[in-house]
């Protein structure tokens, strides 16, 4: 396939795996599942710029606290509660203390475990008790922070589909994504980040870099444990990264100095 044209339907399959755009995803390969990983950065920066927007205007009509739930409620709206899910499955596998396919086999499940359930009350109130946070600042600096976590979280599933990574089952999302990211996508991805990084904290332009490359540094900690436990990476595993990722760069880039 040309590059353009591969470019485009990575771009397509990167919009209907990370958001609720009504794009049909065109050709569908590894070569096209590669692209689609290495832009998933840019899709999130796009998500960001709505979800900033609801931030932003509601912060000026009620309480920093509300503004900061809506945002994060229409986050979720916009990825259809996909990396939630994600979230919830791969922490109930991890939790069970379970290897393998007896693991793989709770993610299956369509219920969510206590281990589950306490993940996605922390990480919302993570990111909602940031962005109350955040929303005290500049609205520059604020639509900078959430494109930054939001952009950073998809960063992870770049990392996470890195050459060397494998998958988990034969089958599925992650046997389609798995190893098709090379180093220079991935280095391309963490420097364009960290860029966006600079003035989401204005008066501490290296807070918003470190913060993309501490998040990024747990990540591959714990994707390294995921693989051990389950032999690889599943479409469960990515959004739980999404939200991992997203939920600590906020974190960092509220810390004082």
């Amino acid at each position: 396939m040309p590059a353009d044209r591969r470019l485009g339907a990575g771009a397509r399959l990167a919009l209907t795996t990370f958001t609720v755009a009504p794009v049909r995803p065109g050709r569908v390969d590894r070569a096209t599942a590669g692209t689609a990983m290495a832009l998933a950065p840019l899709v999130g920066a796009l998500l960001a710029v709505p979800v900033a927007g609801v931030l932003l205007l509601l912060d000026s009509l009620t309480a920093p606290l509300v503004a900061a739930a809506v945002a994060v409620t229409v986050s979720a709206l916009l990825t259809r509660g996909l990396h939630l899910d994600g979230l919830a499955d791969t922490v109930d596998a991890l939790g069970s203390y379970r290897r393998g396919p007896a693991a793989l086999e709770i993610m299956k499940k369509p219920d969510v475990g206590p281990f589950g359930v306490v993940a996605l009350v922390l990480v919302l109130l993570m990111q909602v008790a940031a962005l109350a946070e955040l929303v005290d600042g500049p609205g520059s600096a604020v639509l900078a922070a959430v494109v930054t976590a939001s952009a950073a979280g998809r960063l992870g599933v770049t990392l996470a589909c890195r050459r060397g990574v494998p998958a988990a089952r034969p089958e599925g999302l992650g046997a389609l994504v798995a190893g098709t990211v090379g180093p220079v996508a991935l280095a391309a991805g963490i420097a364009a980040v960290m860029l966006l990084a600079v003035p989401a904290v204005p008066d501490r332009p290296w807070q918003g870099p470190l913060a993309v490359l501490t998040a990024l540094a747990v990540a591959a900690a714990l994707l390294r444990h995921v693989v051990r436990r389950l032999g690889g990476i599943t479409g469960d595993v990515l959004g739980a990264g999404v939200e991992l990722v997203t939920t600590l760069v906020y974190l960092g880039l509220v810390l004082s100095g």
